[in-house]
């Protein structure tokens, strides 16, 4: 109990000589009444009470002031050293009304800074479990490939050739992941400058559909337009980018879209100087938990951690990215086993 012993230590010795003042001083004055007015007065009493009580008064404040403000001040002090900017910016005071609001405040700010690091630090260790998990498996497959074929199965043409081809697509397939690692590394810390102009969406999902024909005939998917636009809209956006995003979300309707189904692009008028570019198909659809994630680097809707059908895991990450970097908006709407439809917003021209 030595803390305890201390504060009470302390405390006594305040006491002690506080008591000390006015006992000297009511003694002083008693024998100076006594001394100077042998007769006392009644009209002298108030005169002896008023005294004692103003210097009291006096000393009690004084004392009490002192011995609080520089207990405060050491909560300030340490404080200070806890980097509380915020709180040390004003005068100390010894309100102890102010001093416990500025404390809840500096508590909870606290609080709510651990909560968020914990939230990062636990984020942190997904997106590096996550990284590991994307480059190991292609690297184990590319790997395995080129041990069996120094094993000497290269002096089979036939399996040469089908190994080759498949560590190909390994190695294609961790250039996807660095690539795409560089590119939402640089959106996140804004080096990624966009180039804006303006351009016609409707030609710009249409050449789009062009590079994608042949991966959507491979499933049977038709890529089409919900009308026929025959006057073009103008949006003002980057277009290489704002391309890039159709890919990601057109590819991903693909991936997940049914067989001899359909991926549809609709482009409407939102507000005066707004469109909003809807990406609809009648895939799999997803399930409502995991929507709010959706959007999150390497995040898996299959908890399997399989991806048969490739890709970097960062196209929707980068999605909302560059979306984001237009100060626009993208939304998702998915019902499991109807489908799922993937919308932004563009700034419209006239």
């Amino acid at each position: 109990m030595p803390v305890q012993q201390t504060k009470f230590k302390k405390s006594y010795r305040f006491a002690t000589i506080t008591s000390f003042y006015i006992t000297l001083y009511i003694t002083l004055l008693l024998v100076a009444f006594l001394l100077f007015f042998s007769n006392i007065e009644f009209w002298e009493i108030p005169i002896f009470a008023i005294s004692t009580y103003l210097f009291c008064f006096i000393v009690i404040q004084f004392r009490v002031e002192h011995f609080i403000y520089r207990r405060v001040k050491k909560i300030y002090d340490d404080l200070t050293l806890l980097e509380s900017a915020k709180l040390t910016k004003g005068a100390i005071t010894t309100d102890m009304h102010t001093l416990t609001q500025e404390i809840d405040k500096f508590a909870r700010d606290k609080k709510l800074e651990i909560e968020t690091l914990k939230v990062r630090e636990q984020y942190r260790k997904e997106f590096i479990g996550n990284v590991s998990h994307e480059l190991k498996t292609p690297l184990f497959t590319v790997q395995g490939y080129i041990l069996t074929l120094l094993d000497g199965a290269m002096d089979n043409k036939e399996i040469r050739e089908k190994y080759l081809e498949r560590a190909s697509k390994g190695i294609e397939r961790l250039s996807y992941i660095v690539q795409d690692l560089d590119m939402i590394t640089k959106l996140e810390v804004g080096d990624l400058r966009l180039s804006i102009e303006d351009f016609d969406i409707v030609e710009l999902v249409e050449n789009v559909f062009d590079m994608l024909e042949m991966k959507a005939a491979k499933k049977k998917i038709t890529l089409t337009f919900d009308m026929n636009y025959k006057k073009p809209i103008f949006v003002r956006a980057d277009k290489e980018r704002i391309q890039q995003v159709l890919i990601n979300l057109i590819v991903n309707s693909l991936k997940y879209g049914s067989e001899k189904g359909t991926t549809e692009i609709s482009i409407e008028n939102l507000i005066k100087n707004k469109v909003i570019v809807r990406v609809t198909d009648n895939g799999e659809g997803i399930e409502k938990p995991h929507l709010p994630r959706l959007f999150e680097r390497f995040y898996r809707v299959d908890k399997t951690g399989s991806r048969k059908e490739g890709g970097s895991g960062l196209g929707l990450s980068i999605v909302k990215h560059i979306i984001e970097a237009h100060d626009e908006k993208i939304y998702v709407e998915s019902e499991y086993n109807v489908g799922s439809e993937f919308s932004f917003t563009l700034e419209k021209t006239e």
